[in-house]
């Protein structure tokens, strides 16, 4: 197994496409965690007597300890290596995320699913500078691409895979399965995926903490950190107001009619993978203008449209224009980070991961105070702020 990047480089091309394989595999389990509890909320706040609004401190807990942990442990890669903190970080994740299951109260349950969460966030930024890392240069968009593609996904898996899990065998088997499915994970990485070094920065936190206040005087890149804030809070923030509008009139369409819409949007998320492709076409600042404006479009559809086959169609194509934002922000910004691509990274997910958990809290409150229309027009509008910062951003 190579041990260095110099040799990684060098992997044959067949070879390639299984540590992208891996790698987005991981990426599918470890995201999947954020979403898995949300069907199980009512069944939480039954089993322990306690508000909704309390029991979906499940997710929350683990969304906010997952945000911090992308800045709290970034200084781990720097000293030991973005492969080395992938690999570790998802066997500790295999051992934590079974404890969840063990709990019998609602505390113990949100104070375990914190601890996942925060060990969760060793993956996500690593596995991002680790593909710049290891990859050869004309491979790296693509594969971000692929890996934002399952990060994507993982919103549908995990409520799925949620779902499936109640009312039998029970919820605690599915953070069983995944603490399974996480140690699978870093055995994979582990065998397939090529060491990237040891990294052997300073042992201290302050050397990461001061690229990241550099990175955030650098305008371009704290417009391009604003595009990403609106990311995951209006792709989140959609899929939260869309299950109220589908069990609603005129539609009141049941759970499973629910999820299938939602799985509709894997038709978008296809698009992803093609991103370095057409950027090589059109070039990253127009891709990144054009995807805004077409996920913008799409959400301004969903608010408009008078028949389920119009929402669908206009989620897709919603879907579609997030699908290829991701990997070409993350391109840009590791562009304009240049050495810092870690802490950058790590500033990134941080941000997109915060903006997931605002997601639900704006989009239900819009939908609460006005039409399905108010709403999903204020998220594109959102978008279109995000347009605005992109034509700064990329400005010659």
């Amino acid at each position: 197994m190579p041990k260095t990047a110099a040799e990684a480089q060098a992997l044959s091309l067949y070879r390639l496409p299984v540590v992208t394989s891996v790698l987005v595999w991981c990426g599918i389990a470890v995201v999947s965690s954020l979403y898995v509890a949300l069907p199980m909320n009512a069944m939480f706040a039954e089993t322990f007597a306690v508000s909704a609004e309390l029991a979906a401190w499940t997710s929350s807990g683990f969304s906010f300890a997952y945000a911090a942990g992308f800045l709290l442990l970034a200084p781990l890669a720097a000293r030991y290596g973005t492969w080395r903190v992938m690999v570790t970080g998802l066997a500790v994740l295999g051992l934590v995320t079974p404890l969840i299951g063990l709990m019998d109260s609602l505390p113990g349950v949100i104070a375990m699913r914190a601890a996942q969460g925060f060990v969760a966030a060793t993956f996500a930024p690593n596995a991002l500078t680790y593909i710049a890392e290891v990859y050869p240069a004309d491979k790296r968009i693509a594969t971000v691409g692929f890996l934002s593609t399952g990060f994507l996904l993982a919103g549908i898996v995990g409520q799925v895979f949620g779902s499936l899990m109640l009312p039998a065998p029970g919820w605690p088997y599915a953070f069983y399965a995944l603490g399974a499915a996480y140690l699978i994970s870093a055995a994979l990485l582990g065998l397939f995926a090529p060491a990237s070094g040891r990294g052997g920065g300073e042992p201290g936190r302050s050397p990461v903490y001061r690229q990241i206040g550099t990175l955030l005087r650098n305008k371009r890149l704290a417009l391009l950190f604003f595009i990403a804030l609106t990311l995951f809070l209006v792709f989140v923030g959609m899929y939260a107001a869309l299950g109220s509008v589908l069990s609603a009139p005129p539609y009141r369409l049941d759970a499973g009619g629910i999820m299938l819409v939602r799985a509709a949007g894997i038709v978008g998320m296809a698009l992803s993978p093609f991103t370095g492709a057409l950027a090589a076409r059109f070039g990253l600042p127009r891709m990144l203008k054009a995807a805004l404006l077409a996920a913008a479009a799409g959400l301004t559809a969903i608010g408009l449209s008078a028949s389920l086959a119009a929402l669908v169609v206009s989620s897709v194509v919603f879907v579609a224009g997030i699908s290829v934002l991701i990997p070409t922000l993350v391109s840009l910004a590791g562009q304009q980070a240049g050495p810092a691509r870690g802490a950058a990274m790590a500033m990134y997910s941080f941000i997109l991961f915060l903006g997931a958990t605002l997601g639900p809290l704006v989009s239900l409150r819009l939908l609460h105070a006005g039409s399905a229309l108010i709403a999903f027009g204020a998220l594109a509008l959102l978008l279109l702020v995000s347009y605005a910062c992109a034509i700064a951003a990329t400005r010659p």
